[in-house]
């Protein structure tokens, strides 16, 4: 029995028995090698540390402290506040101030997860009291948060980045942006149509200007993050690890010097919390980077490819075929393993069919992203589901018309290229 048959059948079956992916995959690479014989068992360890000696993978550990840092500073309640006034006060609008506070948030966690339970967490209990069903409002969290590793900075565009080295991170960051939007937009679109079908109410009046003037001034400190981490890197000025250095001291100052809500004692907590989050992520990265190398090593990137190009499938087809493998993949295999496994395999495939790798790398993470609602495995509806108190049943009921709109986004993705390009190339990004 071939390396890579055993490597498979040993990560579903892990899988299957609930086992975390990362310990899945690094046992199941471990097994593999073991049980051919053709490498020392050493190997596994060698290629799980290459895997995460990377100095761009140094941006890693300081985004998700900056975003601890930010979080530790009451910023969720200012994004409620900024965004609440323009569209509380609509029918349906406690759902726009969720979509737009889970949006403006993403840019600063880079987490589907962390915009589930931070401001996700709060606008549930907030539309709840409104009167909106709560299955729906776990619902529309989850559906929304998947703008979190889309919408830059993202840990997951960091890990492409170094899988495949046609595109730069600073250019997956700024393509990042119209997807996102568009995400925003078709979920405003499904919150109108059901807010209006339910006689969901606003919530009040347009505020007066001189609260709307203060609670904007209030929030730009915390929206102007990634446009000091973009504008710094297209200028220049720094690196994406270094503008994750960068994003930690400007994180640092707005939650203690501007917002002076961020304790000097809550520090230490808030650095082992960022440890934890790191150290998970990066185990992850590791037994991926070693199941990576089984496959490279018994060429099914190089097999595959062949297997392809014998199709003769057209690059709109492909692109079809390879949205249905991601989809159904993305349901049983979380993003950051998703993409250190499939990109090396498929990357090579797109550019011989002439696809652009910036439009392949949205499509990519797109997918893996959508994933993560996707019943029954869809890790991000357990976390909703968990803390809105939701049955997951009743959650996955009220899924239906959100899958459906992301959906039409990636369609729209697929076929129009310039939507994940045109950006980029507008900036001078490559």
């Amino acid at each position: 029995m071939s390396m890579s048959l055993i490597l498979v059948i040993g990560a579903c079956a892990l899988l299957a028995i609930g086992m975390p992916v990362a310990f899945a995959l690094g046992l199941a690479t471990s097994i593999a090698v073991l049980a051919v014989g053709k490498f020392p068992m050493i190997v596994v360890l060698k290629e799980t540390f290459t895997g995460i000696d990377s100095f761009p993978l140094m941006a890693v550990p300081f985004f998700i402290l900056a975003a601890e840092l930010m979080s530790g500073g009451s910023l969720t309640m200012v994004l409620l506040r900024f965004a609440s006034q323009f569209v509380g006060h609509k029918r349906g609008g406690l759902g726009y101030t969720n979509i737009a506070s889970l949006t403006f948030f993403s840019g600063i966690s880079g987490s589907a997860l962390a915009d589930a339970a931070g401001p996700g967490s709060m606008m549930i209990k907030m539309m709840d009291k409104a009167g909106y069903d709560r299955a729906y409002s776990g619902a529309l969290t989850a559906s929304t948060a998947i703008v979190g590793p889309i919408i830059p900075p993202s840990i997951i565009m960091i890990i492409y980045g170094l899988q495949d080295e046609r595109v730069s991170i600073g250019a997956l960051f700024v393509a990042g942006f119209v997807p996102g939007i568009l995400i925003a937009i078709a979920m405003s679109v499904v919150n109108w149509h059901i807010s209006n079908k339910r006689n969901y109410r606003g919530d009040g009046a347009f505020p007066p200007w001189n609260e709307v003037w203060r609670n904007t001034l209030q929030a730009v400190p915390a929206l102007m993050l990634p446009v000091l981490i973009l504008g710094g890197m297209r200028a220049g000025w720094f690196t994406p690890t270094e503008a994750s250095v960068v994003a930690v001291f400007y994180a640092l100052i707005c939650g203690k010097f501007m917002y002076r809500t961020l304790e000097w004692k809550a520090l230490p907590h808030i650095l082992i919390r960022s440890a934890l989050l790191t150290a998970s992520v990066l185990i992850i990265i590791g037994f991926s980077a070693a199941f990576a190398w089984v496959l490279t090593v018994e060429r099914i990137p190089y097999t595959m490819g062949e297997w392809i190009a014998q199709l003769q499938l057209s690059p709109w087809m492909l692109l079809v075929a390879i949205n249905i493998l991601l989809l159904v993949f993305g349901i049983f295999i979380e993003p950051l393993p998703g993409v250190m496994v499939l990109v090396p395999i498929l990357a090579p495939v797109t550019a011989a069919a002439g696809i652009d790798p910036i439009h392949f790398a949205m499509i990519v993470i797109f997918n893996l992203t959508l994933g993560m609602i996707t019943p029954p495995v869809g890790g991000l509806l357990f976390v909703t589901s968990n803390v809105a108190k939701i049955p997951l049943a009743d959650l996955t009921r009220e899924l239906k018309p959100f899958l459906m709109a992301h959906g039409v986004v990636l369609m729209l993705l697929t076929f129009i290229p310039s939507l994940s390009t045109g950006l980029p190339n507008l900036l001078g990004f490559k």
